[in-house]
């Protein structure tokens, strides 16, 4: 439509501006040479009007025809300098024409025209011919999208199809990838990533249920065994409290297991970020140490420091004190007596801060290494102590939340513990 109507217009406006310059020329002849001057210019112009599109007629004031190749004045055509669409008789036949008149001083007047046919003819050619472009670009943008329709589907079905099976409780199935490296491509390795995430977090639900129930059956079987001997025991006082204090022991024992759970629960879906704020690490550490000493010292052990004078980091207090506790604890319960732990603390250039626990204790063979931060998992050399097998997990769980890791290496002898935090 714009190009229609730019055509159009661009036609209207040569015609206008030709007959404006024919009508102020014979303006100009009529101030020369009055009369005379102007019926020579139309004569002029007749004769040298190639094309046959000049439209002229001069009247006298008795409305005689002075000069011009039409017999009368144009229908509708008032001399008054206006601008007028009309049919005229020109050689014994009718046609259309844009006339512009003009009146001179005595009654003379002259109507300066162009027949315009042939621009209407081609302003109808161009009308049909966007008319049909218009379609066929509708008809190929139709055939177009549904192309695009069909061959989009076709790439997203088989991400469909692994949805539905995935929802249908196939947590198998995978999106196959067409190796085109494109969008559709990125989008199916987008969603095998997430669903190896959730695989692997099913695997650890249906884990930590199996450790729960295995682990936590003991000390439940051990209190009921206690209060149901009590129970058809002669009923001395000394056996029922023995028994009783049996039971809350063992019910602050799956207390504690509970607690620790929910605890790496928060930590691993981000939950405590709310608690992030600036802290200074090292006297942190100092404090969990200072607690630490203690038991150290109760057991014949020695607690070694190498703590800089401030470490200045974002991130959960509460949580970093508890993770650090976790491996001083684990450091000195496998530790023999005459031992050393030592706690190290550092930061780490654009990468956040490092802290290091090492004993001298029997440390861990590479396959437990592997698996010490699963939930429930105890190597078989620990299965004699007491715990819950859930320290490492939390500790590893704050080390992610705080966008860090821990990495278990062998201390020779002994475990060397290194817990990284991001730079927050």
């Amino acid at each position: 439509m714009v190009l229609w109507y730019a055509t159009a217009g661009s036609l209207d406006r040569q015609t206008d501006a030709a007959l404006r310059t024919d009508a102020l020329g014979l303006i100009e002849s009529w101030r020369g040479a009055g009369a005379r001057g102007v019926a020579e210019a139309v004569a002029e112009r007749l004769a040298n009007d190639v094309e046959g599109t000049a439209i002229y007629v001069f009247l006298d004031p008795a409305g005689r025809r002075v000069a011009g190749n039409l017999d009368r004045w144009p229908r509708g055509v008032e001399p008054d300098l206006s601008w007028t669409f009309t049919t005229v008789q020109r050689e014994g036949t009718e046609a259309e024409a844009r006339v512009f008149a003009v009146e001179f001083g005595d009654g003379h007047r002259v109507a300066v025209g162009r027949d315009v046919a042939e621009k209407n003819r081609l302003r109808e050619l161009l009308a049909e011919g966007i008319a049909w472009s218009a379609v066929t670009a509708t008809l190929f943008a139709l055939a177009g999208a549904a192309l695009l329709r069909r061959a989009v589907e076709a790439r997203l079905r088989p991400a469909a199809q692994t949805a539905q099976a995935i929802a249908a409780g196939d947590l198998s199935r995978r999106v196959p990838l067409s190796r085109r490296e494109d969008e559709f491509d990125r989008l199916g390795e987008s969603m095998n990533a997430m669903l190896d995430r959730i695989d692997r977090l099913m695997e650890g639900v249906r884990g930590v249920s199996d450790s729960i129930a295995h682990d936590l059956r003991t000390p439940i079987a051990r209190a009921r065994a206690k209060l149901e001997e009590a129970l058809g025991g002669p009923g001395e006082p000394e056996a029922l409290r023995a028994a009783m204090e049996q039971g809350i022991a063992d019910l602050d024992h799956i207390t504690r297991v509970f607690g620790a759970l929910l605890r790496i629960a928060e930590a691993e879906a981000g939950a405590r970020r709310a608690a992030f704020a600036p802290l200074d690490l090292a006297a942190v550490l100092r404090d969990v140490a200072e607690f630490y000493a203690a038991v150290a010292e109760s057991r014949g052990q020695a607690l070694d420091l190498g703590l800089p004078p401030r470490l200045e980091m974002v991130g959960d207090r509460d949580l970093l004190a508890q993770a650090v506790g976790n491996l001083l604890d684990n450091a000195l319960k496998f530790t023999p007596p005459g031992g050393r732990v030592r706690l190290l603390a550092r930061a780490l250039p654009r990468e956040g801060v490092e802290i290091v626990v090492e004993d001298t204790g029997p440390g861990l063979s590479p396959e437990d290494r592997a698996r010490a931060g699963e939930r429930f998992f105890r190597a078989d050399s620990s299965r004699a102590t007491p715990g819950s097998g859930l320290g490492l997990s939390l500790v590893l769980a704050v080390a992610r939340l705080h966008g860090g890791d821990l990495t278990l290496e062998d201390a020779a002898p002994g475990l060397r513990a290194a817990l990284r935090l991001g730079p927050g």
